[in-house]
């Protein structure tokens, strides 16, 4: 699980620069094209790969913590009539199946949480695109608030994935251009199937973009427009807090972390992933907590998780099912849960908050089998943690005489950690009869639900008593990991999805989907596909068959 490391710091940025004045930041790109994530190609014309979104993606994060006073962010580029050219597409040609999918998902997300950062934090973005603005670059712009493009004769926005490459905008563009900017379907079925784009006046025109500034005339338009969109901000972060690093200590097949442990079974395809309470009762005020800063547990333990979750998916692809586990005091965690409830205005509190839900959307969307397991009276399905086991494709509870084993519900599993269906996942559970819901969450204030009665109240899966709970659960385990991965993957990322769709569960859920398919498909990755001829003289030769 070591082949790759998530946490970064500005200090050590080779792609983005995070520049800080008042409540303005700047987030520059310039792609360092001799720091690529792998060996086999340079990040010209500020391509990107993984490595360049993990920068993106803590800058964001860094900014709703560490910068509470920024109201906007302007995203653009130190390159020369260039703003982004998107994925590296050497690097997509050259990367493994699983290895592609898993950057899109990624890049995927951290667009979304930009997105969320301005609905909920009052973080506006502002893409400023001085230049060439394709594919992934076009689809950055796009999570932004509003997009600002050079008039300069040349300069397009673009999306060549369909007519170069065979492919899929991969981070959500289609969407985006239909559900976020309500641009016509015939004009968008137009403009992506435009290998060269379509720049100036038609640009604004067709809603492709929200403002046309003069090259002489640009910088001082942006940060104009930067400054009025700070102004109209209306929540307020902070106090500030450092992130602490969160790398964990990796020895062989285990990763430990100060409340996340994984240990992985190669030979079985599994993964056990347990989190933990805190030791101690929680503080309960916010000055409190803004003390522990990153080390509360609230923020720990799930920045602790979201990078657990990302080393399974890109350092350990044939572990095809994790299992979860919690230990320690109940009490803890639903004291930690109410304090951030009764304190969510707090901008602070507000934020551990929505960090947590981003980590278990992050759980949701992860493609692997997920089971919950309750096996003793040291489990800790309570609260923020019993979302865990609800997001979990089934949950394992052992009945035991004396009914020590159960589950502990608090504010948090009310829809104060949704689905990207907008939905709490104990809402979702009970779609046929909504009202389940609220009496799951009635009889869960009156104290522990046992697990005989976690099943009636549609939280648990199975329950079986000590004789039978190791053997089925080993059975269940042996039955998951020799499945289809394609087939589970393809079956878990439609029953994860009940409900409304939403712009984020069309990405993750059908787009995705699409482009998953798509990377096998010979006419985009096969011997003669756009994909791998990328660069290369030959023209590629499509299967014209529709299927």
């Amino acid at each position: 699980m070591d082949a790759l490391a998530f946490d970064t710091h500005p200090s050590r940025y080779r792609h983005w620069t995070l520049d800080v004045e008042g409540d303005i930041a700047r987030l520059v790109m310039h792609t360092d094209t001799a720091a690529a994530l792998a060996a086999g190609y340079e990040l010209k014309l500020n391509s990107y790969d993984l490595a360049v979104d993990i920068e993106l993606a803590d800058a964001i994060q860094r900014l709703r913590f560490e910068h509470p006073q920024v109201k906007s962010c302007v995203v653009t580029a130190d390159l020369d009539r260039t703003f982004c050219s998107g994925a590296n597409i050497y690097m997509l040609g050259s990367s493994s199946h699983a290895f592609k999918v898993n950057f899109c998902k990624f890049t995927n997300e951290t667009r979304i949480y930009m997105e969320e950062a301005s609905a909920q934090s009052g973080l506006s973005f502002l893409a400023a695109c001085k230049g060439t603005t394709a594919g992934g670059g076009y689809e950055l712009a796009l999570a932004c608030d509003e997009i600002a493009l050079v008039d300069d004769g040349s300069s397009a926005v673009s999306f060549p994935e369909t007519p170069l490459l065979a492919v899929l905008p991969g981070t959500g563009g289609l969407t985006r251009l239909t559900d976020k900017r309500k641009i016509r379907r015939d004009r968008a079925d137009y403009f992506c199937t435009l290998a060269e784009g379509i720049k100036g006046k038609r640009a604004l025109e067709w809603g492709l973009v929200d403002a046309l500034h003069s090259r002489s005339k640009f910088d001082d338009a942006v940060l104009a427009r930067a400054e009025e969109l700070a102004k109209g901000a209306q929540t307020a972060r902070g106090p500030a807090i450092e992130l602490a690093p969160v790398a964990p200590e990796i020895e062989g097949d285990r990763a430990r972390y100060e409340y996340v442990d994984v240990a992985l079974d190669r030979g079985e395809g599994t993964a056990t992933l347990t989190v933990s309470a805190p030791a101690e009762a929680p503080p309960a005020t916010p000055d409190e907590m803004v003390r522990q800063g990153s080390d509360l547990w609230a923020l720990r333990a799930f920045r602790e998780l979201d990078d657990a979750l990302l080393r399974l998916r890109f350092c350990e692809p044939e572990i095809g099912l994790i299992l979860l586990h919690t230990r320690g005091d109940p009490a803890h965690v639903v004291a930690a849960d109410r304090a951030l409830d009764e304190h969510a205005s707090h901008g602070f509190v507000r934020e551990v908050r929505l960090l947590q839900g981003r980590v278990l959307r992050r759980l949701d969307i992860t493609a692997r089998s997920l089971f919950a397991v309750a096996d003793g009276p040291e489990s800790c399905f309570a609260g923020s943690l019993l979302e865990l086991a609800l997001a979990a494709d089934r949950f394992y509870m052992l009945e035991d005489d004396d009914e020590a084993v159960g589950v502990h519900t608090s504010p948090a599993n009310g829809g104060a950690l949704p689905t990207y269906a907008r939905t709490s996942r104990l809402e979702a559970r009970w779609l046929a009869d909504p009202a389940g819901a609220e009496r799951a969450l009635a009889r869960g204030a009156e104290g522990m639900i046992p697990a005989a009665e976690a099943e009636e109240h549609g939280v648990a899966t199975v329950v079986l008593d000590d004789i039978d709970f190791e053997d089925e659960l080993r059975i269940a385990v042996e039955e998951r990991t020799s499945l289809s991965p394609d087939a589970l993957t393809g079956m878990e990322a439609s029953l994860r999805f009940p409900g409304e769709e939403t712009l984020e569960t069309k990405i993750f859920g059908r787009l995705s989907a699409w482009q998953n398919w798509i990377f096998t498909r010979p006419n985009a990755t096969g011997e003669r596909g756009s994909l791998t001829l990328y660069g290369h003289p030959e023209r590629p030769s499509f299967d014209f068959t529709r299927t």
